[in-house]
């Protein structure tokens, strides 16, 4: 089933049994992948159902079979605030949704250069759906409209998660010192919201407004990272603990 291949559907598209296909997917799996009827595939909704489906002699719909169960996405729901760079967002969105990321918010902050399109925006979400796809995840990420880095920290507090703010290399505490005390302290959070700066970081000002709102600024290490460089450093850093402590603590419980 591993091996099967994936495709997002509405949820509007679901009725009991079976999945009405759009004409753009009719295609893709007729003519681009030539699968006939009887054909199996993955479907998922991106909200974290999935379920074996297979073609039928009309090739407009879709029986579902069974659901599945995947173990792909991570323990804890990761929300990335991205200061925009000035280019690389494509292949920043691509491989975010690889590591396992929910939600990535592009920020206005006062040093970004790139103001995008609501037809980038589309682009983002259709790069977001296809990785999901490619790496076998149920839930596609969402890419929301572009806030003010004030704006967004009234919706992305410590009210509703952990917070940190990737900032420059330094004194601060680094980021993988800080999430192995948190996975240990807070076993029962259950979101994580990482913030990372455009070219330049965050300025003095936007630092202090974060820490207002309850963000710990945190060092991705000694050498500078690239704009591009640091949310996915982070989010494997995120990745890697919580994922090592999930399955710890699955260990100890066939253990006990």
């Amino acid at each position: 089933m591993a091996q099967l291949q994936r495709l997002v559907v509405a949820p509007e598209q679901i009725l009991a049994q079976q999945i009405t296909l759009t004409l753009p997917q009719q295609h893709y799996l007729g003519r681009v992948l030539r699968l006939r009827s009887g054909d199996r595939f993955i479907a998922i909704n991106g909200f974290g159902q999935g379920w074996l489906a297979a073609l039928t002699a009309d090739v407009s719909t879709v029986e579902i079979l069974e659901p599945i169960q995947a173990q792909t996405e991570l323990p804890i729901s990761v929300t990335l605030l991205m200061a925009l760079p000035k280019n690389g967002m494509d292949d920043v969105v691509r491989q975010a949704t690889e590591l396992g990321v929910d939600r990535i918010v592009p920020i206005l902050s006062d040093r970004t250069v790139l103001k995008p399109s609501p037809q980038k925006l589309d682009r983002w979400q259709r790069i977001a759906q296809e990785a999901a796809e490619q790496c076998e995840r149920l839930i596609v990420p969402e890419i929301q409209s572009p806030q003010a880095w004030g704006e967004a920290l009234q919706i992305w507090n410590a009210q509703h998660s952990i917070c940190y703010l990737c900032a420059e290399r330094g004194a601060r505490s680094h980021l993988l010192t800080c999430l192995e005390v948190g996975s240990r302290e807070s076993a029962t959070a259950s979101a994580i919201t990482i913030a990372t700066g455009c070219e330049g970081g965050w300025t003095e000002a936007e630092i202090e407004a974060a820490i207002a709102v309850g963000y710990q600024p945190v060092s991705l290490g000694a050498r500078i990272l690239r704009a591009v460089t640091a949310p996915l450093a982070a989010l494997t850093l995120i990745a890697s603990v919580f994922e090592s402590a999930s399955e710890s603590a699955y260990g100890n419980r066939l253990g006990g």
